[in-house]
């Protein structure tokens, strides 16, 4: 199963894209429908509400009167939280029930107007934002839903920026053009990614990274944020820290376009316990995979065991967003050169500079390789030699500059 979390701002345009996407085969869970399901008359969300704030609260009909309670319940603070406290289990309740009749490999598409504002990102596979300019916004709320535009710009105006929701986003769906040219996009993004993804979670696959290398790009930081906040649910108190690693990891340095990420653990049980969640959210783990790790002759530095450099490596299913989830633990010379490897090319520009100029030899070496796994040991002998040198150079700036993990 592959839940989407799909949000944008009033007017982008959401519902066009949530009926295309249910069209194709996708399960809509909509928020703003179950909020209102949870309260009906009859339902013992409307007595609870009753029972907070009064009969006051009902129309003639005895069904809820909206603007009553809204009068009511964000007067203050203390309203507020005692609505959210009557209703969020509820709809929270109703759509765990929702996604949990859902076939077993169902694209569910979970359309939640404050995704951003509620800090919910986490809690999906991927997010989409549905965008569109606040002035075209504003046109449609006025002319096709006849809103007064003293109302629109309010809501318009309380609701998330364009840069909050581009941080929340994985996937970006501009809807300033034609209906077509949407319709088109979605079915795209359909076929392409989400119907992909969700068969290789079932099917445990990991989609393989790319050799090339490519420029630096500004928006690996930010994905390799929203990684690690999926990470850090799935694996709630067994990590003891997650962290961005590897090449994407330093600003202006080319690299390949797959993001590393190194959960750290207490010990290598732990490791393999987080193995069925981290596949569930998308990151099954590769067995018996050739790894291009950057790892120094055993021995140098005193750490010549090489059940210390040990692992666990996940990779990601998701097509759109290439990724290795490394997993070691605490303290182990691995875990820690991981972190120091990061920051010490990060401080120094003339071993940054080295270590491209080894990463396009090494890149050149894989793409003269036919299979994938070939590749990949061409890519890690060209690096080794330089490595042995750089776990000394980097381990020497360490004890001069004060670092530490």
């Amino acid at each position: 199963m592959l839940r989407l979390g799909l949000t944008g701002g009033i007017g982008a345009g959401k519902s066009t894209v949530s009926k295309t996407l249910v069209e194709l085969g996708g399960v809509l869970v909509d928020a703003d429908v179950i909020a209102r399901e949870v309260v009906e008359p009859g339902t013992a969300g409307l007595a609870q509400l009753v029972d907070a704030f009064g009969e006051d609260v009902l129309d003639s009909s005895g069904a809820l009167d909206r603007p009553a309670l809204a009068a009511k319940a964000f007067g203050d603070n203390d309203s507020r939280a005692k609505l959210n406290s009557i209703v969020h289990p509820l709809i929270g309740a109703r759509t765990a029930e929702l996604i949990d009749g859902a076939p077993d490999d169902a694209v569910v598409i979970q359309d939640i107007p404050l995704l951003v504002e509620g800090n919910m990102g986490a809690m999906f596979q991927l997010v989409a934002v549905v965008h569109a300019d606040a002035e075209q916004r504003l046109d449609r709320l006025v002319n096709q839903r006849n809103m007064p535009e003293h109302d629109a710009r309010a809501r318009i105006a309380a609701q998330a920026t364009d840069d909050a929701r581009r941080a929340a986003a994985d996937i970006w769906i501009d809807n300033s053009g034609a209906p077509e040219d949407l319709d088109e996009v979605v079915r795209s993004l359909w076929f392409e990614r989400l119907v992909p993804f969700e068969k290789n979670i079932r099917h445990a696959h990991a989609v393989d990274t790319p050799a090339a290398l490519v420029p630096a790009d500004a928006a690996w930081p930010a994905q390799a944020q929203r990684i690690i906040a999926r990470l850090a649910v799935a694996c709630g108190n067994a990590a003891v820290r997650i962290d961005h690693i590897g090449s994407t990891a330093v600003p202006g340095l080319p690299a390949k376009d797959v993001i590393d990420i190194q959960i750290t653990v207490t010990g290598m049980d732990a490791a393999d316990a987080l193995a069925e969640s981290l596949r569930r959210i998308g990151f099954p783990r590769l067995e018996n995979v050739v790894s291009d790790d950057p790892k120094p002759a055993y021995g140098i530095g005193g750490e010549a065991d090489p059940a210390m450099w040990a692992k666990r490596l996940h990779g990601a299913a998701d097509p759109g967003r290439t990724a290795n989830i490394h997993i070691r633990v605490d303290g182990w010379p691995g875990q820690r050169f991981a972190l120091l490897f990061r920051d010490w090319l990060r401080a120094d520009a003339d071993a940054a500079a080295q270590y491209l100029q080894i990463k396009e030899s090494a890149a050149a070496a894989a793409e003269r390789e036919i299979g994938y796994d070939d590749s990949v040991v061409a890519y890690a002998d060209v690096k080794a030699p330089w490595f042995d040198q750089a776990y000394v150079r980097a381990w020497k700036w360490a004890g001069e500059s004060g670092w530490s993990t």
